[in-house]
């Protein structure tokens, strides 16, 4: 999973405080999330490892809510209007792509997940979800590692330097973490492929275990820079991102700014007609005294 902040100067859904609260919260559960998903991987050496499954279940469809709640505060900065992304490679390529890709991947790997326990609930009548369900294991975690990459896209040309360091420590985890987890996916298939036939949860490797606890916890490490991030840029007005110049934002600024004196000229065009004509009378002729007019004669 990737926890996208985006460059742009801000994230433009809802009253500032309701959006402060949102992002903390969703920062919160992305934390919350990672820990879980220790918690599952660690219960595979447990004398319980079905509930490991249950664990990781919920991990990743806290995870998926996360991803989801980015991709609408990103849409939301462009009023959700989609045609407005082919003016702006960036929100289209690393705004709009990246929650969407991780989502995805999240999906695949719960699917997956989800095919396991369901084979281990009924039994030895569901072989054909082991492979689809190892499938779905190797292609979640390729979709983060591309998701990965797309989110270290971004583009910065005078963001301030505190921020981009914040903005790498979040991203170096998420990359790392996600590589381990595709590794570790890989080896498990290839094992499983190469070995003997193994059902149920055998299929899950001491290798890909120990990779998924290491890779989680690299999550964990990037979710906790992600509140330190989300706080500083909450609390302090100078600490931003840049504003984009030439994107779908801008663009959109320039409509409702081009509306603006269309709005006045019809206000005062309805002032103009409510207005009654004011009739300006003539000033009244005073009469001339009559020394003036002796004087005027002589």
């Amino acid at each position: 999973m990737v926890k996208l902040a985006s460059a742009r100067e801000v994230r433009t859904y809802g009253p500032r405080l309701a959006r402060s609260r949102a992002e903390y919260i969703n920062a919160g559960l992305y934390v919350f999330a990672t820990i879980v998903l220790v918690s599952g991987f660690s219960a595979q050496f447990s004398s319980e490892p079905k509930s490991g499954l249950i664990l990781l279940l919920i991990a990743l469809a806290l995870i998926i809510i996360v991803n989801v709640h980015d991709l609408v505060a990103h849409l939301a900065g462009i009023d959700y209007r989609l045609p407005l992304m082919e003016y702006d490679l960036q929100l289209a390529l690393v705004e709009f792509a990246v929650p969407v890709v991780q989502a995805v991947g999240s999906l695949l790997l719960f699917l997956g997940i989800l095919f396991l326990f369901i084979r281990e609930e009924k039994g030895y009548g569901y072989f054909k979800l082991e492979k689809h369900a190892l499938n779905m294991l190797v292609a979640g975690p390729i979709l983060w590692v591309l998701g990965s990459i797309h989110n270290s896209c971004q583009i910065y040309e005078r963001a301030n330097g505190h921020v981009q360091i914040l903005q790498q420590s979040v991203q170096i985890p998420f990359l790392m973490g996600s590589l381990l987890f595709m590794v570790g996916a890989i080896l498990n298939n290839r094992e499983q492929a190469a070995g003997s036939i193994h059902h149920g949860l055998e299929l899950f490797s001491t290798t890909w275990i120990w990779l998924g606890i290491f890779g989680s916890l690299l999550f964990f490490v990037g979710g906790l820079t992600n509140v330190v991030k989300v706080f500083k840029m909450q609390q302090i007005d100078g600490l931003r991102l840049e504003k984009l110049r030439g994107g779908a934002q801008e663009r959109l600024v320039h409509e409702r700014e081009g509306q603006v004196p269309l709005i006045l000229e019809d206000h005062r065009r309805r002032a103009r007609q409510v207005e009654e004509p004011k009739v300006v009378l003539p000033a009244p002729t005073l009469p001339t005294p009559y020394k003036d007019v002796l004087i005027g004669q002589s």
